[in-house]
């Protein structure tokens, strides 16, 4: 079980029993209770339960999945390249209509302009402080747009 929840635009933090992990998409790091401070760049990393891969796109930026308990959170903020690299995502962290069509995940997180987003995907949206999943299983079917405040 963990939760997810933001404070601005460019935040995603993941929250589980044993950590807390935040990804800022402005300069592309990760941060959290690791002793080297924050980190950002390609690679893998393990930080308390929470599984990081971190994909290179173009420009020195990076896009990241993080797994949790089978859940997998793609973290891509505005950008729309590396995608077929990132993979499957159940929850996708984006302002990208484009990567959410590409990726088609059950749980979208918006990172930006979430009018254009509901109109352009035709879908409503509910506002959460915090997204809490408890499992894979207890996802939505139907792709669902939650507003993190």
């Amino acid at each position: 079980m963990f939760d997810i929840e933001s404070r601005s635009s460019e935040l995603i933090t993941i929250n589980t029993k044993k950590t807390s992990v935040t990804f800022n998409m402005s300069d592309y790091s990760i941060s959290g209770k690791i002793s080297v401070g924050s980190i950002s760049g390609p690679g893998e990393f393990e930080i308390g339960d929470v599984t990081i891969r971190g994909i290179a796109v173009s420009g020195n930026r990076t896009i990241y999945d993080a797994e949790v308990g089978g859940v997998h959170v793609g973290v891509i903020g505005e950008i729309e390249e590396g995608l077929d690299d990132l993979g499957v995502s159940d929850i996708l962290c984006t302002s990208s209509v484009r990567a959410i069509r590409e990726i088609d995940p059950k749980v979208i997180i918006p990172m930006g302009n979430v009018d254009a987003m509901i109109t352009e995907l035709k879908l409503s949206a509910k506002t959460e402080s915090k997204y809490k999943v408890k499992s894979l299983d207890s996802l939505p079917v139907a792709k669902e747009i939650v507003m993190l405040k």
